[in-house]
Protein backbone atom coordinates (compact mmCIF):
# COMPACT_ATOMS: atom_id res chain seq x y z
CA UNK A 1 0.00 0.00 0.00
CA UNK A 2 1.09 3.55 -0.57
CA UNK A 3 3.46 4.89 2.15
CA UNK A 4 3.62 1.46 3.76
CA UNK A 5 7.36 1.94 4.30
CA UNK A 6 7.86 4.88 6.66
CA UNK A 7 11.48 5.35 5.68
CA UNK A 8 11.78 8.95 4.53
CA UNK A 9 15.30 10.14 5.40
CA UNK A 10 16.51 6.70 6.57
CA UNK A 11 20.00 5.43 5.70
CA UNK A 12 20.51 1.70 5.10
CA UNK A 13 23.44 -0.41 3.77
CA UNK A 14 23.90 -0.95 0.04
CA UNK A 15 24.60 -4.71 -0.35
CA UNK A 16 25.58 -6.99 -3.23
CA UNK A 17 22.87 -9.57 -3.96
CA UNK A 18 21.51 -9.66 -0.36
CA UNK A 19 24.72 -11.27 0.93
CA UNK A 20 24.59 -10.69 4.70
CA UNK A 21 27.33 -13.18 5.62
CA UNK A 22 30.32 -11.27 4.24
CA UNK A 23 31.12 -7.69 5.40
CA UNK A 24 33.06 -7.14 2.18
CA UNK A 25 29.76 -7.35 0.26
CA UNK A 26 28.68 -4.01 1.78
CA UNK A 27 29.20 -1.71 -1.21
CA UNK A 28 28.11 1.56 0.42
CA UNK A 29 24.85 3.06 1.71
CA UNK A 30 21.44 4.24 0.48
CA UNK A 31 19.48 7.29 1.66
CA UNK A 32 15.77 6.52 1.35
CA UNK A 33 13.04 9.02 0.48
CA UNK A 34 9.31 8.81 -0.27
CA UNK A 35 7.85 10.10 -3.53
CA UNK A 36 4.44 9.82 -5.11
CA UNK A 37 5.61 6.97 -7.30
CA UNK A 38 6.99 4.98 -4.38
CA UNK A 39 10.23 4.59 -2.42
CA UNK A 40 13.40 6.08 -3.89
CA UNK A 41 17.00 5.76 -2.78
CA UNK A 42 20.13 7.84 -3.33
CA UNK A 43 22.89 5.20 -3.35
CA UNK A 44 26.57 5.92 -2.69
CA UNK A 45 29.49 3.51 -3.19
CA UNK A 46 32.33 3.32 -0.64
CA UNK A 47 36.07 3.25 -1.40
CA UNK A 48 36.51 -0.53 -0.85
CA UNK A 49 37.52 -2.80 -3.71
CA UNK A 50 34.02 -4.26 -3.97
CA UNK A 51 32.47 -0.81 -3.71
CA UNK A 52 34.49 0.43 -6.66
CA UNK A 53 33.63 -2.72 -8.64
CA UNK A 54 29.98 -1.88 -8.04
CA UNK A 55 30.71 1.69 -9.13
CA UNK A 56 32.12 0.50 -12.46
CA UNK A 57 29.44 -2.07 -13.34
CA UNK A 58 26.64 0.40 -12.59
CA UNK A 59 28.25 3.17 -14.66
CA UNK A 60 28.79 0.72 -17.50
CA UNK A 61 25.16 -0.43 -17.36
CA UNK A 62 26.07 -4.06 -16.60
CA UNK A 63 23.71 -4.21 -13.61
CA UNK A 64 20.38 -2.36 -13.64
CA UNK A 65 18.37 -4.30 -11.04
CA UNK A 66 17.65 -3.35 -7.43
CA UNK A 67 16.01 -5.14 -4.54
CA UNK A 68 15.22 -4.43 -0.89
CA UNK A 69 15.14 -6.48 2.29
CA UNK A 70 12.36 -5.53 4.72
CA UNK A 71 10.88 -6.81 7.97
CA UNK A 72 8.27 -6.03 10.65
CA UNK A 73 5.69 -6.35 7.90
CA UNK A 74 2.08 -5.71 8.87
CA UNK A 75 -0.13 -7.59 6.44
CA UNK A 76 -3.87 -7.92 5.91
CA UNK A 77 -4.69 -11.61 6.32
CA UNK A 78 -7.55 -11.43 3.82
CA UNK A 79 -6.08 -9.38 0.97
CA UNK A 80 -2.36 -9.93 1.54
CA UNK A 81 -1.72 -6.18 1.33
CA UNK A 82 1.15 -4.81 3.38
CA UNK A 83 0.39 -1.62 5.28
CA UNK A 84 3.61 -1.27 7.26
CA UNK A 85 7.24 -2.43 7.05
CA UNK A 86 10.83 -1.38 7.70
CA UNK A 87 13.44 -1.45 4.91
CA UNK A 88 16.73 -2.81 6.28
CA UNK A 89 18.92 -2.82 3.16
CA UNK A 90 19.06 -2.15 -0.56
CA UNK A 91 20.89 -4.57 -2.86
CA UNK A 92 22.29 -4.51 -6.35
CA UNK A 93 21.01 -7.66 -8.07
CA UNK A 94 21.56 -9.28 -11.43
CA UNK A 95 17.81 -9.52 -12.10
CA UNK A 96 15.08 -7.80 -10.13
CA UNK A 97 11.71 -9.55 -9.76
CA UNK A 98 9.75 -6.32 -10.07
CA UNK A 99 10.20 -4.34 -13.30
CA UNK A 100 9.62 -1.21 -11.22
CA UNK A 101 12.85 -1.81 -9.31
CA UNK A 102 15.58 -0.34 -11.48
CA UNK A 103 18.42 2.19 -11.56
CA UNK A 104 16.93 5.44 -12.79
CA UNK A 105 20.00 7.61 -13.10
CA UNK A 106 23.80 7.36 -12.71
CA UNK A 107 25.78 10.51 -11.95
CA UNK A 108 29.59 10.74 -11.78
CA UNK A 109 30.85 13.61 -9.63
CA UNK A 110 34.04 15.57 -10.19
CA UNK A 111 37.42 14.10 -9.23
CA UNK A 112 37.74 16.19 -6.08
CA UNK A 113 34.38 14.99 -4.81
CA UNK A 114 34.68 11.88 -2.63
CA UNK A 115 31.02 10.91 -2.83
CA UNK A 116 31.43 8.45 -5.76
CA UNK A 117 28.45 7.32 -7.86
CA UNK A 118 24.94 8.67 -7.27
CA UNK A 119 22.03 6.33 -7.98
CA UNK A 120 18.27 6.84 -7.97
CA UNK A 121 16.03 3.83 -7.95
CA UNK A 122 12.62 2.42 -7.23
CA UNK A 123 13.05 -0.59 -4.92
CA UNK A 124 11.92 -4.08 -5.76
CA UNK A 125 8.91 -3.70 -3.47
CA UNK A 126 6.56 -1.64 -5.65
CA UNK A 127 3.38 -0.62 -3.79
CA UNK A 128 0.54 1.31 -5.44
CA UNK A 129 -3.23 1.41 -5.93
CA UNK A 130 -4.53 1.08 -9.50
CA UNK A 131 -7.71 2.47 -10.97
CA UNK A 132 -9.08 -0.96 -11.80
CA UNK A 133 -8.82 -4.50 -10.56
CA UNK A 134 -6.19 -5.53 -13.13
CA UNK A 135 -3.68 -3.00 -11.81
CA UNK A 136 -3.93 -4.05 -8.18
CA UNK A 137 -1.19 -6.33 -6.96
CA UNK A 138 0.10 -7.43 -3.57
CA UNK A 139 3.66 -7.41 -2.29
CA UNK A 140 6.09 -8.92 -4.87
CA UNK A 141 9.27 -10.39 -3.47
CA UNK A 142 10.65 -13.10 -5.74
CA UNK A 143 14.11 -14.58 -6.10
CA UNK A 144 14.44 -13.72 -9.77
CA UNK A 145 12.65 -12.30 -12.80
CA UNK A 146 11.56 -15.74 -13.98
CA UNK A 147 9.49 -16.31 -10.82
CA UNK A 148 7.92 -12.90 -11.22
CA UNK A 149 6.97 -13.82 -14.77
CA UNK A 150 5.28 -16.97 -13.45
CA UNK A 151 3.26 -14.85 -11.06
CA UNK A 152 2.21 -12.64 -13.98
CA UNK A 153 1.01 -15.74 -15.83
CA UNK A 154 -0.98 -16.79 -12.79
CA UNK A 155 -2.68 -13.39 -12.60
CA UNK A 156 -3.70 -13.86 -16.25
CA UNK A 157 -5.20 -17.27 -15.48
CA UNK A 158 -2.41 -19.24 -17.18
CA UNK A 159 -1.02 -22.43 -15.71
CA UNK A 160 2.77 -22.76 -15.52
CA UNK A 161 2.69 -26.39 -16.67
CA UNK A 162 0.59 -28.88 -18.62
CA UNK A 163 -2.27 -30.55 -16.76
CA UNK A 164 -1.14 -34.01 -17.82
CA UNK A 165 2.34 -33.64 -16.27
CA UNK A 166 2.88 -35.09 -12.79
CA UNK A 167 2.83 -32.14 -10.43
CA UNK A 168 5.25 -31.61 -7.56
CA UNK A 169 4.79 -29.64 -4.33
CA UNK A 170 6.59 -26.70 -5.91
CA UNK A 171 4.32 -26.83 -8.97
CA UNK A 172 1.23 -26.52 -6.75
CA UNK A 173 2.77 -23.59 -4.89
CA UNK A 174 3.67 -21.86 -8.16
CA UNK A 175 0.03 -22.03 -9.25
CA UNK A 176 -1.18 -20.25 -6.10
CA UNK A 177 -2.18 -16.63 -6.19
CA UNK A 178 -0.23 -14.22 -4.06
CA UNK A 179 -3.11 -14.10 -1.59
CA UNK A 180 -3.17 -17.90 -1.28
CA UNK A 181 0.58 -18.01 -0.74
CA UNK A 182 0.36 -15.40 2.04
CA UNK A 183 -2.32 -17.45 3.78
CA UNK A 184 -0.16 -20.56 3.46
CA UNK A 185 2.90 -18.76 4.86
CA UNK A 186 0.85 -17.52 7.79
CA UNK A 187 -0.46 -21.03 8.54
CA UNK A 188 2.98 -22.60 8.42
CA UNK A 189 4.41 -19.81 10.54
CA UNK A 190 1.69 -20.47 13.12
CA UNK A 191 2.45 -24.22 12.96
CA UNK A 192 6.10 -23.51 13.66
CA UNK A 193 5.21 -21.37 16.67
CA UNK A 194 2.89 -24.12 17.91
CA UNK A 195 5.73 -26.66 17.57
CA UNK A 196 8.04 -24.50 19.65
CA UNK A 197 5.35 -23.92 22.28
CA UNK A 198 4.59 -27.62 22.73
CA UNK A 199 1.51 -27.60 20.53
CA UNK A 200 -0.20 -24.56 22.12
CA UNK A 201 -0.90 -21.67 19.80
CA UNK A 202 0.66 -18.36 20.71
CA UNK A 203 -1.41 -15.44 19.42
CA UNK A 204 -0.07 -12.00 18.82
CA UNK A 205 -1.86 -9.10 20.44
CA UNK A 206 -0.40 -6.62 17.96
CA UNK A 207 -3.35 -5.85 15.68
CA UNK A 208 -4.57 -2.57 14.24
CA UNK A 209 -8.05 -4.02 13.74
CA UNK A 210 -9.75 -7.36 13.19
CA UNK A 211 -8.09 -7.88 9.80
CA UNK A 212 -4.53 -6.52 10.23
CA UNK A 213 -1.93 -8.79 11.80
CA UNK A 214 1.74 -8.27 12.54
CA UNK A 215 3.54 -10.67 10.18
CA UNK A 216 6.86 -11.52 11.79
CA UNK A 217 9.31 -12.65 9.16
CA UNK A 218 12.70 -11.93 7.66
CA UNK A 219 15.68 -13.27 9.58
CA UNK A 220 17.64 -10.16 8.55
CA UNK A 221 16.07 -8.37 11.52
CA UNK A 222 18.33 -8.46 14.61
CA UNK A 223 16.25 -6.20 16.84
CA UNK A 224 16.40 -8.30 20.01
CA UNK A 225 14.04 -6.05 21.93
CA UNK A 226 11.16 -7.05 19.68
CA UNK A 227 11.77 -10.81 20.26
CA UNK A 228 9.60 -13.41 18.59
CA UNK A 229 10.18 -15.68 15.64
CA UNK A 230 11.28 -14.56 12.19
CA UNK A 231 10.64 -16.39 8.96
CA UNK A 232 12.00 -15.20 5.63
CA UNK A 233 10.81 -15.91 2.11
CA UNK A 234 14.07 -17.79 1.42
CA UNK A 235 13.43 -19.94 4.51
CA UNK A 236 10.04 -20.89 3.13
CA UNK A 237 11.53 -21.87 -0.23
CA UNK A 238 14.13 -24.02 1.52
CA UNK A 239 11.36 -25.80 3.45
CA UNK A 240 9.40 -26.54 0.28
CA UNK A 241 12.51 -27.81 -1.52
CA UNK A 242 13.10 -30.23 1.34
CA UNK A 243 9.41 -31.19 1.38
CA UNK A 244 9.86 -32.52 -2.15
CA UNK A 245 12.96 -34.42 -1.06
CA UNK A 246 11.47 -35.85 2.16
CA UNK A 247 7.95 -36.34 0.79
CA UNK A 248 6.29 -34.54 3.71
CA UNK A 249 5.89 -30.87 4.59
CA UNK A 250 5.71 -31.79 8.29
CA UNK A 251 9.06 -33.63 8.11
CA UNK A 252 10.62 -30.69 6.28
CA UNK A 253 9.44 -28.22 8.94
CA UNK A 254 10.63 -30.48 11.77
CA UNK A 255 14.05 -30.92 10.13
CA UNK A 256 14.51 -27.16 9.89
CA UNK A 257 13.32 -26.70 13.46
CA UNK A 258 15.91 -29.22 14.67
CA UNK A 259 18.91 -27.73 12.92
CA UNK A 260 18.07 -26.13 9.61
CA UNK A 261 17.26 -22.62 8.44
CA UNK A 262 14.68 -22.12 11.21
CA UNK A 263 16.88 -23.29 14.07
CA UNK A 264 18.05 -19.72 14.68
CA UNK A 265 14.57 -18.21 14.96
CA UNK A 266 13.95 -19.12 18.60
CA UNK A 267 14.63 -16.87 21.59
CA UNK A 268 16.21 -17.44 25.00
CA UNK A 269 15.61 -15.18 28.01
CA UNK A 270 18.65 -13.35 29.39
CA UNK A 271 18.42 -10.78 32.16
CA UNK A 272 14.97 -9.55 31.31
CA UNK A 273 15.31 -9.35 27.53
CA UNK A 274 15.10 -11.79 24.64
CA UNK A 275 18.19 -12.49 22.56
CA UNK A 276 18.04 -14.71 19.49
CA UNK A 277 19.61 -18.14 19.93
CA UNK A 278 23.33 -18.03 19.07
CA UNK A 279 23.60 -14.30 19.85
CA UNK A 280 24.79 -12.38 22.90
CA UNK A 281 23.64 -9.22 24.64
CA UNK A 282 27.02 -7.42 24.61
CA UNK A 283 29.63 -6.42 22.06
CA UNK A 284 28.84 -7.74 18.60
CA UNK A 285 25.65 -9.81 18.99
CA UNK A 286 26.53 -12.26 16.19
CA UNK A 287 30.30 -12.10 16.09
CA UNK A 288 30.51 -15.42 14.23
CA UNK A 289 29.62 -13.51 11.05
CA UNK A 290 32.98 -11.73 11.30
CA UNK A 291 35.11 -14.82 11.83
CA UNK A 292 37.26 -15.95 8.88
CA UNK A 293 36.26 -18.95 6.78
CA UNK A 294 37.56 -22.42 7.69
CA UNK A 295 40.44 -23.68 5.56
CA UNK A 296 40.97 -27.33 4.71
CA UNK A 297 44.37 -28.58 5.83
CA UNK A 298 44.05 -31.82 3.86
CA UNK A 299 42.43 -31.63 0.44
CA UNK A 300 41.20 -34.11 -0.64
CA UNK A 301 40.07 -35.63 2.69
CA UNK A 302 42.45 -38.17 4.19
CA UNK A 303 41.15 -41.71 4.50
CA UNK A 304 41.09 -43.30 7.96
CA UNK A 305 41.95 -46.93 7.29
CA UNK A 306 44.06 -49.88 8.32
CA UNK A 307 47.81 -50.12 7.82
CA UNK A 308 48.15 -51.09 4.15
CA UNK A 309 51.92 -51.50 3.78
CA UNK A 310 51.60 -55.30 3.87
CA UNK A 311 49.15 -55.26 0.92
CA UNK A 312 51.75 -54.07 -1.59
CA UNK A 313 54.22 -56.72 -0.38
CA UNK A 314 51.66 -59.49 -0.81
CA UNK A 315 50.52 -58.39 -4.27
CA UNK A 316 54.11 -57.87 -5.45
CA UNK A 317 55.30 -61.18 -3.99
CA UNK A 318 52.78 -63.62 -5.50
CA UNK A 319 53.43 -65.37 -8.80
CA UNK A 320 51.08 -64.34 -11.63
CA UNK A 321 49.93 -66.48 -14.53
CA UNK A 322 47.79 -65.54 -17.57
CA UNK A 323 45.31 -68.34 -16.84
CA UNK A 324 42.56 -68.22 -14.21
CA UNK A 325 41.56 -71.92 -14.36
CA UNK A 326 44.63 -73.77 -13.11
CA UNK A 327 45.55 -77.35 -12.28
CA UNK A 328 48.46 -78.41 -10.08
CA UNK A 329 49.81 -81.96 -10.55
CA UNK A 330 52.32 -83.71 -8.28
CA UNK A 331 54.05 -87.09 -7.96
CA UNK A 332 54.77 -88.24 -4.42
CA UNK A 333 58.22 -89.91 -4.35
CA UNK A 334 58.68 -89.80 -0.58
CA UNK A 335 57.30 -93.29 -0.01
CA UNK A 336 59.63 -96.37 0.24
CA UNK A 337 58.14 -97.78 -2.95
CA UNK A 338 59.75 -94.96 -4.90
CA UNK A 339 63.24 -95.55 -3.55
CA UNK A 340 66.01 -97.03 -5.67
CA UNK A 341 66.67 -100.70 -4.90
CA UNK A 342 69.70 -102.94 -4.75
CA UNK A 343 69.98 -105.86 -7.20
CA UNK A 344 70.91 -109.49 -6.33
CA UNK A 345 72.01 -111.69 -9.17
CA UNK A 346 69.33 -114.14 -10.23
CA UNK A 347 66.43 -112.16 -8.68
CA UNK A 348 63.73 -110.32 -10.57
CA UNK A 349 63.90 -106.56 -10.62
CA UNK A 350 60.79 -104.68 -9.27
CA UNK A 351 59.26 -101.58 -10.72
CA UNK A 352 59.02 -98.52 -8.54
CA UNK A 353 55.61 -97.24 -7.43
CA UNK A 354 54.63 -93.64 -6.61
CA UNK A 355 51.33 -91.79 -6.40
CA UNK A 356 50.22 -88.74 -8.38
CA UNK A 357 48.15 -85.90 -6.99
CA UNK A 358 46.32 -83.03 -8.63
CA UNK A 359 44.28 -79.98 -7.59
CA UNK A 360 42.20 -77.60 -9.74
CA UNK A 361 41.22 -74.04 -8.86
CA UNK A 362 38.55 -71.94 -10.61
CA UNK A 363 38.33 -68.11 -10.61
CA UNK A 364 35.93 -65.75 -8.85
CA UNK A 365 35.06 -62.10 -9.51
CA UNK A 366 35.92 -59.52 -6.82
CA UNK A 367 34.52 -56.02 -7.20
CA UNK A 368 33.95 -52.54 -5.76
CA UNK A 369 31.00 -50.44 -6.94
CA UNK A 370 30.20 -46.75 -6.35
CA UNK A 371 28.05 -43.96 -7.76
CA UNK A 372 28.03 -40.17 -7.60
CA UNK A 373 25.47 -37.52 -8.46
CA UNK A 374 26.68 -35.35 -11.32
CA UNK A 375 25.59 -32.24 -9.39
CA UNK A 376 27.99 -33.15 -6.57
CA UNK A 377 30.86 -33.68 -9.00
CA UNK A 378 30.29 -30.23 -10.50
CA UNK A 379 29.78 -28.47 -7.16
CA UNK A 380 32.92 -29.85 -5.44
CA UNK A 381 35.70 -27.77 -6.97
CA UNK A 382 38.39 -27.93 -4.27
CA UNK A 383 39.67 -31.32 -5.46
CA UNK A 384 38.98 -34.01 -8.06
CA UNK A 385 36.18 -35.99 -6.42
CA UNK A 386 36.16 -38.74 -9.05
CA UNK A 387 39.92 -39.38 -8.86
CA UNK A 388 39.71 -39.43 -5.06
CA UNK A 389 36.90 -41.98 -5.14
CA UNK A 390 38.67 -44.18 -7.69
CA UNK A 391 41.78 -44.19 -5.48
CA UNK A 392 39.69 -45.47 -2.55
CA UNK A 393 38.15 -48.20 -4.71
CA UNK A 394 41.55 -49.46 -5.90
CA UNK A 395 43.05 -49.39 -2.39
CA UNK A 396 40.20 -51.37 -0.85
CA UNK A 397 40.07 -53.86 -3.74
CA UNK A 398 43.79 -54.62 -3.41
CA UNK A 399 43.46 -55.03 0.37
CA UNK A 400 40.61 -57.51 -0.09
CA UNK A 401 42.61 -59.58 -2.57
CA UNK A 402 45.66 -59.65 -0.27
CA UNK A 403 43.52 -60.56 2.74
CA UNK A 404 41.87 -63.41 0.80
CA UNK A 405 45.30 -64.76 -0.18
CA UNK A 406 46.75 -64.76 3.34
CA UNK A 407 43.86 -65.50 5.72
CA UNK A 408 40.54 -65.36 3.79
CA UNK A 409 38.01 -62.54 3.79
CA UNK A 410 36.55 -63.50 7.18
CA UNK A 411 32.91 -63.37 6.05
CA UNK A 412 30.53 -66.22 7.02
CA UNK A 413 30.33 -69.13 4.60
CA UNK A 414 26.69 -68.31 3.73
CA UNK A 415 27.36 -64.61 2.97
CA UNK A 416 26.57 -63.68 -0.63
CA UNK A 417 29.57 -61.32 -0.58
CA UNK A 418 32.06 -63.99 0.50
CA UNK A 419 35.16 -64.68 -1.57
CA UNK A 420 34.93 -68.45 -1.77
CA UNK A 421 37.97 -70.26 -0.35
CA UNK A 422 37.89 -72.85 -3.14
CA UNK A 423 38.60 -70.07 -5.67
CA UNK A 424 41.15 -68.01 -3.74
CA UNK A 425 42.64 -70.44 -1.25
CA UNK A 426 43.82 -68.80 2.03
CA UNK A 427 47.35 -69.86 2.90
CA UNK A 428 46.66 -70.31 6.62
CA UNK A 429 43.69 -72.61 5.89
CA UNK A 430 45.24 -74.70 3.11
CA UNK A 431 45.43 -78.47 3.32
CA UNK A 432 48.42 -80.21 5.02
CA UNK A 433 50.02 -81.09 1.67
CA UNK A 434 50.74 -77.37 1.14
CA UNK A 435 50.49 -75.82 4.59
CA UNK A 436 52.32 -77.09 7.68
CA UNK A 437 50.20 -76.21 10.70
CA UNK A 438 52.15 -75.92 13.95
CA UNK A 439 50.03 -75.74 17.13
CA UNK A 440 51.99 -74.15 19.99
CA UNK A 441 50.87 -75.17 23.47
CA UNK A 442 51.90 -72.94 26.36
CA UNK A 443 52.18 -74.66 29.73
CA UNK A 444 50.30 -72.35 32.13
CA UNK A 445 52.38 -73.45 35.15
CA UNK A 446 55.68 -72.76 33.40
CA UNK A 447 54.37 -69.45 32.12
CA UNK A 448 53.25 -68.45 35.63
CA UNK A 449 56.67 -69.32 37.07
CA UNK A 450 58.49 -67.31 34.40
CA UNK A 451 59.80 -63.89 35.30
CA UNK A 452 57.89 -62.33 32.38
CA UNK A 453 54.96 -64.42 31.10
CA UNK A 454 54.68 -62.50 27.79
CA UNK A 455 58.40 -62.85 27.16
CA UNK A 456 58.23 -66.56 27.95
CA UNK A 457 55.38 -67.04 25.45
CA UNK A 458 57.24 -65.12 22.72
CA UNK A 459 60.29 -67.35 23.23
CA UNK A 460 58.12 -70.44 22.69
CA UNK A 461 56.82 -68.97 19.42
CA UNK A 462 60.39 -68.57 18.14
CA UNK A 463 61.45 -72.06 19.23
CA UNK A 464 58.48 -73.80 17.60
CA UNK A 465 58.85 -71.76 14.40
CA UNK A 466 62.46 -72.93 14.12
CA UNK A 467 61.50 -76.55 14.82
CA UNK A 468 58.85 -76.45 12.08
CA UNK A 469 61.42 -75.40 9.46
CA UNK A 470 62.61 -78.98 9.06
CA UNK A 471 59.40 -79.80 7.12
CA UNK A 472 59.48 -76.66 4.98
CA UNK A 473 59.89 -77.38 1.23
CA UNK A 474 59.16 -73.90 -0.12
CA UNK A 475 61.29 -71.78 -2.41
CA UNK A 476 64.21 -69.78 -1.06
CA UNK A 477 64.05 -67.67 2.08
CA UNK A 478 60.43 -67.05 3.23
CA UNK A 479 58.77 -64.06 4.94
CA UNK A 480 57.13 -64.09 8.38
CA UNK A 481 53.67 -62.44 8.32
CA UNK A 482 52.44 -61.73 11.85
CA UNK A 483 50.78 -59.11 14.09
CA UNK A 484 52.21 -56.03 15.78
CA UNK A 485 51.58 -57.56 19.21
CA UNK A 486 53.55 -60.73 18.44
CA UNK A 487 56.41 -58.76 16.86
CA UNK A 488 56.56 -56.39 19.84
CA UNK A 489 56.73 -59.21 22.41
CA UNK A 490 59.50 -60.93 20.44
CA UNK A 491 61.53 -57.71 20.26
CA UNK A 492 61.10 -57.18 24.03
CA UNK A 493 62.64 -60.54 24.96
CA UNK A 494 65.53 -59.97 27.40
CA UNK A 495 68.42 -62.12 28.50
CA UNK A 496 69.26 -62.98 32.10
CA UNK A 497 70.84 -59.59 32.81
CA UNK A 498 68.04 -57.49 31.25
CA UNK A 499 69.50 -56.78 27.82
CA UNK A 500 67.27 -57.06 24.77
CA UNK A 501 68.19 -60.14 22.76
CA UNK A 502 67.01 -58.70 19.43
CA UNK A 503 67.66 -55.00 19.05
CA UNK A 504 66.22 -54.73 15.51
CA UNK A 505 63.71 -56.51 13.32
CA UNK A 506 66.57 -57.66 11.11
CA UNK A 507 68.22 -59.47 14.05
CA UNK A 508 64.91 -61.15 14.93
CA UNK A 509 64.36 -62.15 11.27
CA UNK A 510 67.80 -63.79 11.24
CA UNK A 511 66.94 -65.71 14.41
CA UNK A 512 63.68 -66.93 12.81
CA UNK A 513 65.48 -67.86 9.58
CA UNK A 514 63.25 -65.60 7.47
CA UNK A 515 64.03 -62.86 4.97
CA UNK A 516 61.93 -60.20 6.70
CA UNK A 517 58.96 -59.68 9.03
CA UNK A 518 55.72 -58.02 7.84
CA UNK A 519 52.89 -57.06 10.19
CA UNK A 520 49.30 -57.61 8.99
CA UNK A 521 46.59 -55.71 10.84
CA UNK A 522 43.67 -58.01 9.82
CA UNK A 523 45.49 -60.88 11.59
CA UNK A 524 44.80 -59.24 14.96
CA UNK A 525 42.42 -61.50 16.90
CA UNK A 526 42.10 -63.98 14.00
CA UNK A 527 41.36 -67.58 14.98
CA UNK A 528 41.71 -70.89 13.15
CA UNK A 529 39.61 -73.74 14.57
CA UNK A 530 39.38 -71.81 17.84
CA UNK A 531 43.15 -71.25 18.12
CA UNK A 532 44.83 -67.84 18.00
CA UNK A 533 46.76 -67.17 14.79
CA UNK A 534 50.38 -66.21 15.54
CA UNK A 535 51.60 -65.85 11.96
CA UNK A 536 52.52 -67.60 8.74
CA UNK A 537 55.95 -68.24 7.22
CA UNK A 538 55.77 -68.40 3.43
CA UNK A 539 57.54 -67.39 0.25
CA UNK A 540 54.74 -65.82 -1.82
CA UNK A 541 56.51 -66.86 -5.02
CA UNK A 542 54.99 -70.29 -4.27
CA UNK A 543 51.46 -68.82 -4.44
CA UNK A 544 49.97 -68.48 -7.94
CA UNK A 545 47.40 -65.81 -8.85
CA UNK A 546 45.75 -66.52 -12.20
CA UNK A 547 43.76 -64.13 -14.36
CA UNK A 548 42.71 -64.53 -18.00
CA UNK A 549 43.15 -61.67 -20.43
CA UNK A 550 40.44 -59.19 -19.54
CA UNK A 551 40.15 -60.57 -16.01
CA UNK A 552 42.80 -58.27 -14.60
CA UNK A 553 41.71 -55.31 -12.47
CA UNK A 554 39.59 -53.07 -14.71
CA UNK A 555 37.57 -49.88 -14.11
CA UNK A 556 34.20 -49.37 -15.79
CA UNK A 557 32.16 -46.17 -15.63
CA UNK A 558 28.73 -45.30 -16.98
CA UNK A 559 26.22 -42.45 -16.83
CA UNK A 560 22.59 -42.95 -15.79
CA UNK A 561 20.55 -40.35 -17.68
CA UNK A 562 17.37 -41.00 -15.68
CA UNK A 563 19.00 -40.27 -12.32
CA UNK A 564 21.81 -37.96 -13.50
CA UNK A 565 24.39 -40.18 -11.83
CA UNK A 566 27.83 -41.49 -12.72
CA UNK A 567 28.38 -45.13 -11.75
CA UNK A 568 31.77 -46.77 -11.28
CA UNK A 569 32.72 -50.45 -11.13
CA UNK A 570 36.21 -51.79 -10.43
CA UNK A 571 36.59 -55.54 -10.59
CA UNK A 572 38.90 -58.43 -11.35
CA UNK A 573 38.36 -62.15 -11.96
CA UNK A 574 41.09 -64.30 -10.49
CA UNK A 575 42.04 -67.56 -8.84
CA UNK A 576 44.70 -68.16 -6.23
CA UNK A 577 46.40 -71.12 -4.53
CA UNK A 578 49.71 -72.43 -3.23
CA UNK A 579 51.29 -74.51 -5.98
CA UNK A 580 54.22 -76.06 -4.14
CA UNK A 581 53.74 -78.69 -1.40
CA UNK A 582 54.88 -77.89 2.14
CA UNK A 583 55.58 -74.29 1.17
CA UNK A 584 53.95 -72.55 4.18
CA UNK A 585 54.16 -72.85 7.97
CA UNK A 586 51.16 -71.58 9.94
CA UNK A 587 51.76 -70.97 13.66
CA UNK A 588 48.77 -70.99 16.01
CA UNK A 589 48.50 -70.85 19.80
CA UNK A 590 46.34 -73.57 21.34
CA UNK A 591 43.20 -72.26 23.01
CA UNK A 592 43.30 -72.14 26.80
Amino acid sequence: MKNAFDCDGARVPLIWNHDHDDPSKVLGHADLSLKNSGVWADCFFNDTENGQIGNVIVQHGDVVGLSIYANHLKQNRQTGEVSHGEIKEVSLVLAGANPGAFIEQVLQHSDEDDIGVFVNMEPEFELFHGDDEEDEEALVHAEDAEEADDKKKESEGKKPMADNKERTVQDVIDEMTEEQKNVMYALIGQAIENERNGGEAEHSDEYDDEEDEIVKHNVFDNDAAKGGNYLSHSDMEAIFRDAKRLGSLREAVNEHLDGGVLAHTGTVPTTGMDVAVGEQDYGVNDISMLLPEYHNLNNPPEFIGRNMTWVAKVMAGVKKSPFSRVRSTYANITEDEARAKGYIKGHQKKEEVFTTLKRTTDPQTIYKKQKLDRDDILDITDFDLVAWLKGEMRTMLDEEKARAILIGDGRPADSEDKIQETHIRPIVKDVPLFNIKKVITIDPEEAAEAKDEASYTAKQYIKEALRARKDYKGSGNPTFFTTEDVLTEMLLIEDEIGHRMYKTEAELATALRVKDIVTVEPMEGYKIDGNDLIGVIVNLADYNVGADKGGETTLFDDFDIDYNQYKYLMECRMSGALVKPFSAITLVKAAG
